[in-house]
């Protein structure tokens, strides 16, 4: 079974990665945080195929969340979604190895990142 854990403070943008996958793949699971900390503490429950993660969250952000992802799941491809779309935050997740898509989020956009899963 397939899991995409969704990490972003927005519900809306949550509620919207979730519909946008699971119109393509309704068997999914999708696995939902508001936090980069709270995205951490699922990731001792469960073990994720992908995880979408937000740049701007309250307390730790998407950047610092990356390697303590890593730590916990290290296989496990991340892609960078969302609104801060300056050429140093794509050099950034290009460095650190993760995919990046710009918000907003659309199907289109989700159907692109979930390719991702077919390259790993």
């Amino acid at each position: 079974m397939t899991t995409v854990l969704v990490v972003d403070d927005s519900r809306v943008s949550r509620l919207m990665s979730r519909q946008f996958i699971l119109s393509e793949h309704p068997d999914w699971i999708i696995e939902e945080a508001g936090t980069a900390e709270e995205a951490l503490i699922k990731l001792d429950t469960i073990v994720p195929n992908l995880i979408l993660l937000d740049l701007n969250m309250p307390g730790m952000g998407g950047f610092a969340a990356v390697e303590k992802l890593r730590e916990k799941c290290p296989s496990v491809p991340i892609s960078l979604l969302t609104a801060n779309v300056q050429d140093a935050t794509r050099s950034r997740a290009g460095a650190l190895g993760i995919h990046f898509a710009e918000k907003p989020i659309t199907e289109a956009r989700i159907h692109q990142i979930l390719s991702i899963l077919d390259k790993s």
